[in-house]
């Protein structure tokens, strides 16, 4: 009886010692036998993350929410027609207007104020507001005596009675008057280099030479955009001794040095000193070093030129497209298609209800590709958001 109930204690006990984690048994050379590690826990792999997607810039996605009539009518910068001036912003989704002598004479400061305004209220995206106010023969808001007492003087007559400063004031002036009346472009400064009184563009020239001229225009253009006023350097290539394009065909036979050396300067430093704020009109001018078929205007190598030795990436617009020198080149009337074809992004016409058809039935049958007028479009509307235009746009 004994015996069993020592051999149950036993028993019990080795039961226990089991339950409590009795310690390893010893091997034969004395070490302890180890219970095996267990194998780490594999993580699951965690696929990285996503890169965020960079946010569309503003314009672009403004692009990207609009019809092709809407992109389109956003190339045309266009003289104020004679009626339906209201109707026809929203009707042709235009870019902007151009206002002439006959737009603003005989108008009050506020009469003019309120028709501008109105132009504005009828578009969806703003409109460029321009005009040509260079001072001395060119005034097309300060020849009414209801907006200035008198007319801003020639860059020439300023720079003669007091140099670039006098100059700068005058620009101030005239930026501070063309803001308050609704303007947000004027067509200025004049960058042709021209020594020569008998040179048709003399009169509208600093009349200095090439080194003067770009430091005039480098001066201006500054000055505007401080001002937040658009600025247009005009008329490349470089008008040179040229005749009146408004009347016939000018052909300017200078060899390509010429230009290098003087009538590119002060286009480079207005493009460098006026940044996003400038754009170029380029002339009607046959350059027969680059182009001698095509007036630069409708001329690709001509523009290639602009876009590539000069490196501008603004926005270039065509002189009037309603001069008679332009007129023997457009094939079936479509003067438009031909300038969006050769790189311009703004057409100045006055014809726009017949060329703004034209490029949309250009684009339609495959004549003209649909980035030619996404790339314009979108230099346009940069344009603009820099003038401050699109600042309460939402696509």
């Amino acid at each position: 009886m004994k015996r069993l109930l020592a051999a149950a204690l036993a028993a019990l006990t080795l039961l226990a010692l089991a339950a409590c984690g009795a310690p390893a048994q010893e091997t034969q050379d004395g070490a302890a036998d180890l219970p095996a590690p267990e194998e780490p826990a594999v993580e699951p792999e965690v696929p990285p993350a996503a890169e965020p997607e960079t946010p569309a810039e503003p314009v672009e996605a403004l692009l990207a929410s609009m019809t092709l009539e809407e992109k389109v009518g956003q190339l045309f910068f266009v003289r104020v027609p004679a009626e339906h001036a209201v109707g026809d912003v929203s009707a042709y989704h235009l870019g902007g207007y151009i206002l002439f002598g006959q737009d603003t004479q005989d108008k009050t400061a506020n009469d003019l104020i309120q028709t501008i305004q109105s132009y504005q209220d009828a578009a969806a995206i703003p409109l460029l507001i321009g005009v040509d106010e260079e001072g001395g023969t060119v005034v097309r808001v300060s020849s009414n005596p209801h907006l200035r007492g008198s007319k801003f003087k020639s860059p020439q007559k300023l720079f003669a009675a007091g140099g670039l400063d006098a100059i700068l004031a005058d620009t101030r002036e005239k930026d501070v008057l063309l803001r308050a009346l609704g303007f947000n472009v004027n067509l200025a400064p004049v960058a042709d280099v021209s020594t020569d009184p008998a040179d048709f563009i003399y009169a509208r020239a600093l009349g200095r030479d090439a080194a003067a001229t770009a430091d005039y225009v480098s001066a201006v253009t500054a000055q505007m955009a401080a001002d937040g006023m658009g600025s247009v350097l005009k008329h490349f290539p470089g008008y040179g001794n040229n005749t009146d394009t408004h009347t016939g065909i000018a052909v300017d036979r200078r060899p390509v040095e010429t230009f290098e050396t003087s009538d590119f300067l002060p286009f480079e430093a207005g493009i460098q000193a006026g940044g996003g704020m400038t754009a170029v009109l380029v002339s009607h001018n046959i350059m027969t070093c680059v182009d001698d078929t095509l007036p630069a205007s409708l001329s690709p190598a001509v523009h290639g030129l602009l876009r590539d030795a000069l490196g501008f990436d603004g926005v270039v617009m065509t002189d009037d497209l309603a001069m008679d020198a332009v007129a023997a080149y457009a094939q079936d009337g479509a003067a438009a298609v031909m300038a969006l074809e050769a790189g311009n992004d703004l057409v100045l016409t006055t014809d726009y209800r017949t060329q703004i058809p034209k490029v949309l039935e250009a684009v339609e049958s495959g004549v003209l590709a649909q980035s030619v007028i996404d790339s314009a479009c979108i230099r346009v509307l940069r344009w603009k958001s820099a003038l401050g235009l699109l600042d309460k746009v939402t696509p």
